[in-house]
């Protein structure tokens, strides 16, 4: 009997210790999203709410706490815009006109004095509506894998990876809605946010992480915005190719932060062929490199843990410096390219490139009488010509000089 009885408390002592170990289920996430059952998950719909609630059961599944205004949720209802250059208008009563989207917040407390925000947007865009880069006659579902379930996967992740570990700050998962008809979900948690955004410590967004090229090319935006960054970011790379920006605004939600003088780091493996289209799904998505970036993000939010409170810098407001312009090419930039001129990462259907005979892979170095070098000087010779407007682009393909006329 002695014996049975030292066997059952060793048993249970064994059970007491169990260590926890992460899960990863981010293709089983990425693959729920983006299912056409959710029909794209457009702001409000269906869909959405019907992603919400699996967002927030995996939450609660990795013992998160619910943060919203209603358990994980927070709702926010607002009138869509007529005019694109106008602010929305939140509204606290529901209307034909009006449509409601949701946040979806999740919890670690750690009983700490600030808190590490970790988001994505889970919204998409439907059936395409406004936004949708997709010529063909049908509607189609936009399924959204890469922007953004991939973002949502990653989150996910990192919740699970830091359920046990870095326990020096507190941790909000946030899924935002509304951020592909302007932040809306970002904006209204900055305005009306169920913490105290003075305990904020930083802001980590990801937004179309799931494709990750063979050169590991990552973009990281926000570098600027905390002195730390910068190092953190190099002490922790063992295998990315990263290109910096500094600027803490962006199309992202990182921006809502940002703007109230919270350091924002924004994950980005670029832009593809399949961005904004029915043709963005998961099998397209890279799993092992959603992984790395896991990895990577995870390292420097240990590297970061005993650093306490970081320090906040206003970095330069790059999109105030955009040119506006009347035209496009009708080509998908490459964001990532760190050489010098544009690179061609995709060309649209019955746009000016592809008729005059520019292809995915080409660089072009000057438009008319301007000389490209990056993204900022393309627009801006860009920004020179109206609808009917005739020049010639130059181009690199396969290191040699062609030229082509164009016609806006």
């Amino acid at each position: 009997m002695k014996q049975i009885l030292i066997l059952v408390f060793f048993t249970a002592l064994l059970g007491c210790n169990t260590t926890y170990k992460p899960e990863n289920k981010i293709k089983e996430d990425v693959s729920f999203l983006s299912d056409d059952k959710l029909e794209g998950r457009g702001t409000g719909t269906a869909g959405e709410k019907a992603a919400a609630d699996y967002i927030a059961k995996r939450f609660k599944d990795l013992g998160l706490e619910g943060k919203g205004t209603d358990g994980y949720f927070q709702d926010f209802t607002f009138k869509p815009k007529t005019d694109p250059h106008s602010e929305v208008k939140y509204i606290s009563m529901n209307s034909d006109s009006t449509i409601t989207g949701r946040n979806v917040l999740g919890f670690i407390d750690n009983n700490a004095k600030q808190t590490i925000v970790i988001g994505a947007h889970y919204d998409h865009l439907g059936f395409g509506n406004e936004g949708s880069l997709y010529r063909g006659e049908d509607k189609a579902i936009h399924n959204g894998a890469d922007d953004n379930a991939s973002g949502v996967g990653l989150m996910l992740n990192l919740a699970s990876k830091l359920r046990e570990a870095n326990t020096n700050n507190n941790y909000l998962f946030m899924a935002f809605s509304g951020e592909e008809m302007g932040l809306l979900g970002s904006n209204y948690f900055a305005k009306n946010a169920t913490i105290s955004t003075d305990s904020i410590n930083y802001m980590i967004n990801m937004d179309m992480v799931g494709r990750l090229k063979a050169d590991s090319t990552l973009a990281v935006y926000g570098v600027g915005t905390s002195p730390i960054f910068k190092q953190v970011l190099m002490a922790n790379n063992k295998s990315f190719k990263i290109i910096e920006n500094e600027s803490g605004v962006g199309p992202s939600d990182h921006t809502s932060f940002y703007l109230v003088d919270i350091p924002v780091l924004h994950f980005f493996t670029g832009q593809h062929e399949d961005y904004h289209k029915p043709s963005d799904d998961f099998d397209k998505v890279n799993y092992e490199g959603m992984e790395r970036i896991s990895n990577y993000i995870f390292d420097i939010i240990s590297d970061l843990d005993n650093n306490g409170k970081l320090a906040f810098r206003k970095t330069k407001n790059e999109s105030e410096e955009t040119p506006r312009f009347k035209v496009g090419l009708g080509v998908i930039p490459d964001y990532l390219f760190d050489g010098k001129g544009m690179r061609i990462d995709g060309v649209s259907e019955d746009r000016p490139a592809i008729r005059a005979g520019l292809q995915k892979g080409d660089i072009v170095i000057q438009l008319g009488d301007s000389t490209v070098v990056d993204m900022m000087s393309y627009m801006k010779a860009l920004s020179v010509f109206d609808v009917g407007n005739t020049t010639k682009a130059v181009v690199l393909r396969d290191g040699k000089k062609i030229i082509f006329d164009i016609k806006f």
